[in-house]
């Protein structure tokens, strides 16, 4: 079996799901304007210089801290509310063509995120991606976050989780694809026969030149899939859900043949 491993943020939606999520945290009363507006700049700062493994894991470290004490059940239902609104007007069009494209050949279809799972697993579930691999939070024994983490989905990390994938459902690694916009995601984009680079930041974009390595440019953003209206995306909170389906943790070009 063959597989295509994306990568969310800047791949498959045009900014971090985190700074996308900022200001419903902020109306929900937990982080303040300053800290959106910090997260805002600090998505500025790496799209256009790009993010080392260091300055990514800091700001995944401050995430982390300021989640500390935030209870699961509530962040789940916030995620679930508003998932649709939030990331419908942020979807690459040429990444959900990808997508089709990979399912009609029968391909594994994966989301492979450094986000919290309580973002990416709904939207996987929304775009009918049959697994994902994201950064789980550390909870007590009353479902708060500690500030720790259980799984870093990060760099190496990425690529461990998915060699456990392909081993259990018999994916030949050698013969899938992935998407990354990040030099982080080396690793992961060296871990498959088919590397895909995707609005490449400057050092990835350096990196797949000296590799060889397709380079593609999405740009077009598209509604997603069964897009619900807002007047039921507001009002209707079981049914957004359904369609989102379940979150589990808050931090948390080639073409297929």
């Amino acid at each position: 079996m063959e597989a295509a491993f994306f990568d969310l943020d800047k791949t498959v939606i045009a900014k971090a799901s985190l700074v996308a999520f900022g200001p419903s945290f902020h109306r929900a009363g937990y982080i303040s304007k300053w800290l959106v507006a910090r997260a805002l700049w600090a998505q500025f700062f790496f799209r256009r210089f790009g993010a080392d493994e260091a300055k990514l894991r800091k700001f995944r470290e401050t995430s982390l801290r300021i989640a500390a004490g935030w209870e699961k059940d509530e962040i789940q239902q916030l995620v679930r509310a508003t998932l649709a609104d939030v990331i419908e007007p942020i979807v690459y069009q040429e990444a959900l063509q990808l997508i089709g494209e990979h399912r009609a050949k029968g391909h594994r279809i994966y989301l492979v995120s450094a986000s919290p799972s309580e973002i990416v697993e709904p939207l996987g579930e929304f775009l009918g991606i049959d697994e994902v691999i994201a950064t789980k939070a550390e909870l007590d024994e009353t479902g708060r976050y500690t500030g720790g983490i259980d799984f870093n989905s990060f760099g190496r990390h990425k690529v461990t989780a998915m060699e456990a994938s392909a081993e259990i459902h018999g994916i030949d690694l050698a013969n899938s694809w992935a998407y990354s916009d990040s030099a982080t995601d080396v690793p992961m984009l060296s871990a498959v026969g088919n590397p895909v680079v995707v609005n490449p930041d400057r050092e990835l974009r350096r990196v797949a030149n000296a590799r060889g390595w397709p380079i593609r440019i999405f740009t077009e953003l598209a509604p997603l899939p069964g897009r619900v209206s807002r007047k039921k995306a507001v009002g209707g909170g079981i049914a957004l859900a359904a369609a989102a389906g379940a979150a589990t943790a808050w931090w948390r070009g080639g073409n297929p043949k």
